[in-house]
């Protein structure tokens, strides 16, 4: 008896760690099923190395309860309590986050889990036998805990829409207590998060600004802004759009009701969910078409999916690095250093010399937004220069530092994307002091593309770079065949299975004047 027992509360042990595993990749893929879904598919979770384990442990329990051996429970308790373990030590890049959601639907499905085994007990003839039959039922439970997960996930579906809908009409309502408050909003493929730095620094010069706070880029994440962080003083708000669907930049938009929208990109990212750019286009845009009549949209014409879509509601200015037809805003006499970047926007019928600590394309093209929407609103050059001259980094975005050791760092690991990724090899073909060497999983959440677009940063990579070091399995093959076609020498090539590994070999193969791009930080849905 007493075996059993410890092998029921092993069980319920090994139980409540699973499901803490289960909640951090439910909520990495956005409390989603369908995305939690296509992760289990794609990483094969259904039969890995834990869920074989519990597997054995249920059919070797059974055989050992008819036999009542005290040592082979006693080894299946260990197995268990042992699994869990290593799952609790495991170090994660993204670990779970125990908001009020996660802990609702955390507790709840723990407790309908051991209602459904209790039940399952009361079936029992004695003490014994009740014990046996609610290990099972746990045990069972434990090896399909993603379905399980999946299923209190949609039985919780309804109490989270209603506490989120409760969340929204006190944001609206604190929105409505301010109507002399300027709303911007900001969304595209990419550079969103960077622009909303660049323009909140610019702006902050002449007015009380509030932006979205990291990536707090979805409805939710603006609700808890405007609910946690606006104050009464508050001028303009700076709000963050982000989208994986049709329809996510109008729901914030229905929200905050922005005056003014600027849309920095439209691309291939999150294809997996889009399917299209028509649809990334379409998504973006619902930005400009929510701007009321009497407001603006800045738009970036060096995006074709940007440049050949008409916004006819509201004015619009559309900018782009090197100019063009029909471009208002462009760059000129680009001049990168060591030290950063001098420029000179050209536009708005007078011309406006810039400083910055910021390098490549892709900041000077964020900039030259929030500089056209700074004029806008009334926001004189000359602060305009003295706040981009002080403009920091964003970190792990295009971020560079130089170590103690004389190794000059690109940081771009946030994310990656086709255009970002090329761009940010571009800026580290002009470090010609060393060898320049580029670490990088690749490029995720390209759908059917993603095959195409890594083989493409592959043979970037062979133009670029005199490293590279390729992390992880999940596009080794596809980055390995565009190096491939580009004849870089294969001892130059590296394939590791773990940024820990990637560091030791870089710092084993990098010296003093060497440059080292960090592209892209899978999160751990992708290891």
């Amino acid at each position: 008896m007493i075996a059993n027992v410890i092998l029921l509360v092993s069980a319920v042990a090994a139980l409540a760690v699973m499901l803490k595993w289960d909640m951090q990749m439910l909520q990495q893929n956005s409390y989603r099923n369908e995305r939690y879904t296509a992760w289990l598919k794609e990483s094969d979770d259904y039969y890995s190395t834990k869920r074989v384990l519990d597997a054995a442990v249920l059919v070797i329990s059974l055989t050992t309860m008819a036999l009542q051996s005290f040592y082979v429970v006693g080894v299946l308790a260990v197995v268990l309590i042992a699994q869990a373990a290593v799952l609790l030590r495991r170090k994660y890049k993204k670990p779970l986050v125990f908001t009020k959601r996660v802990r609702r639907l955390y507790f709840t499905e723990l407790a309908l889990m051991l209602a459904v085994a209790a039940c399952a007990a009361a079936a029992g003839a004695d003490a014994l036998d009740c014990t046996r039959i609610a290990t099972g039922a746990l045990l069972a439970m434990l090896t399909f805990s993603w379905a399980c997960t999946l299923a209190a996930n949609w039985l919780m579906k309804p109490v989270e829409k209603r506490i989120s809908n409760g969340f929204v009409r006190d944001a609206e309502r604190r929105l409505a207590q301010m109507p002399g408050m300027t709303v911007i909003g900001i969304t595209g493929s990419y550079g969103k998060t960077s622009t909303k730095h660049y323009l909140s620094r610019i702006l902050s010069e002449q007015f009380s600004v509030l932006m979205t706070p990291g990536s707090f880029n979805t409805p939710m994440g603006v609700v808890r802004t405007v609910r946690e962080l606006m104050q009464p003083y508050n001028e303009i708000f700076i709000c963050e759009m982000g989208a994986k669907n049709i329809g996510d930049i109008k729901e914030i938009c229905d929200i905050v009701h922005p005056k003014y929208g600027i849309i920095t990109a439209v691309g291939a990212q999150h294809l997996e969910s889009f399917k299209t750019i028509e649809n990334v286009q379409r998504t973006k845009f619902e930005l400009a078409d929510a701007l009321p009549a009497d407001g603006l949209a800045v738009v970036n014409n060096d995006f074709e999916y940007v440049a050949n879509r008409p916004v006819d509601n509201v004015p619009v200015i559309r900018y782009s690095v090197g100019g063009g037809k029909g471009v208002d805003y462009c760059a000129r006499n680009v001049r990168y250093s060591s030290h950063g970047t001098t420029f000179t926007v050209v536009g708005g019928g007078r011309d406006l010399e810039l400083t910055t600590k910021l390098v490549g394309e892709c900041n000077i093209s964020n900039l030259i937004a929030a500089v056209a929407m700074a004029r806008h609103l009334g926001v004189p050059d000359e602060k305009i220069r003295y706040a981009v001259s002080k403009i920091e980094q964003v970190e792990h975005r295009l971020n560079m530092k130089r170590t103690a050791g004389g190794i000059t760092i690109i940081d771009d690991a946030y994310n990656s994307n086709p255009t970002g990724s090329r761009m940010a090899l571009d800026v580290l073909s002009q470090m010609t002091g060393g060898k320049r060497i580029v670490i990088t999983p690749g490029m995720i959440e390209l759908g059917t593309e993603q095959q195409h677009y890594n083989e493409l940063l592959g043979e970037h990579i062979a133009e670029t770079c005199d490293v590279a070091i390729v992390v992880g399995h999940y596009n080794r093959e596809a980055i390995m065949a565009g190096i491939g076609r580009k004849g870089m020498d294969q001892g130059k090539v590296h394939a590791v299975d773990t940024f820990a590994e990637a560091q030791q070999l870089m710092l084993s193969l990098a010296s003093a004047g060497d440059t080292v791009l960090y592209e892209n930080d899978l999160p751990d849905t992708f290891k």
